[in-house]
């Protein structure tokens, strides 16, 4: 008996892993097509030596960031540390919940990265020549505020979701092959990555932060799931039911005002 509640254990533990690495990689592939948009820009219309840098800066200000905020999760109590962290997965989740179900519905423009890149290559090619310390300013200077913005959110979960259950190296994991493959992509086709279903990996990434954050947020309030872990599947059946739900009302809708 106890070897086969210690095997359902592991099984349901492994799920959690599976779940944890999964929404760390969607999540920051999003971030990273959003990220690379602008260093492409930046990289074609300025020149790649100050955008790289620019880029670069903020890779090390982020990494600091989870190297000096990682160690401070770990001593708050993991009960405190789920309630915390649920309620704000919940809020990240329900933001990109919205975004997504408006798109999918037809109420909100689809984020277009062709659009996007033409408009920063613009803004770039108008923008006046200013050097600072050997560096176009304007390259630099936008090339780390896109990577630094968009590179911040993937910080977030990283911390969280390894903070809560226990591995910030098995979240980084996850993050990183997404940050390896979208920039190897990019370095290939040396344009923005229009053709990624970029609307349908962040509603995949709104459930998945939503499902976390209502299971974590519960087990900080004292909820125990049945079942454990395993429940995870539960709540993520029941958020993805009613995210496609309002999905389908709100393009009926659509269509009725049409």
């Amino acid at each position: 008996m106890q070897g086969a509640l210690r095997g359902r254990d592991r099984g349901a533990l492994l799920l959690t892993d599976v779940f944890l690495v999964l929404s760390a990689f969607l999540a920051s592939a999003v971030e990273t097509v959003e990220a690379l948009t602008i260093v492409l820009a930046m990289g074609l219309t300025r020149g790649w030596r100050s955008t790289l840098v620019g880029a670069g800066a903020a890779t090390l200000a982020l990494a600091a960031i989870v190297a000096a905020l990682g160690p401070a999760l770990t001593v708050i109590p993991i009960g405190t540390l789920r309630l915390v962290v649920g309620g704000l997965l919940l809020v990240f989740g329900l933001q990109w919940l919205r975004k997504a179900i408006l798109r999918a519905s037809g109420w909100r423009a689809v984020r277009d990265e062709d659009a996007v890149f033409a408009r920063e290559r613009a803004e770039a090619a108008n923008a006046p020549h200013v050097e600072r310390a050997g560096l176009d300013w304007y390259a630099f200077t936008v090339s780390f505020k896109g990577v630094l913005l968009e590179g911040l959110e993937v910080a977030f979960i990283v911390l969280t979701f390894g903070s809560t259950q226990g591995s910030i190296p098995l979240a980084a994991l996850g993050a990183g092959a997404a940050i390896v493959l979208v920039v190897l992509a990019g370095i290939l086709v040396r344009e923005p990555l229009g053709r990624v279903p970029e609307n349908t990996l962040a509603f995949a990434v709104g459930v998945m932060l939503t499902t976390f954050g209502i299971f974590w947020g519960a087990e900080g309030a004292g909820v125990e799931w049945p079942g454990g872990d395993a429940a995870l599947l539960g709540v993520l059946a029941f958020v993805s039911l009613i995210s496609l739900g309002f999905v389908t009302t709100l393009r009926r809708r659509k269509l009725a005002f049409a």
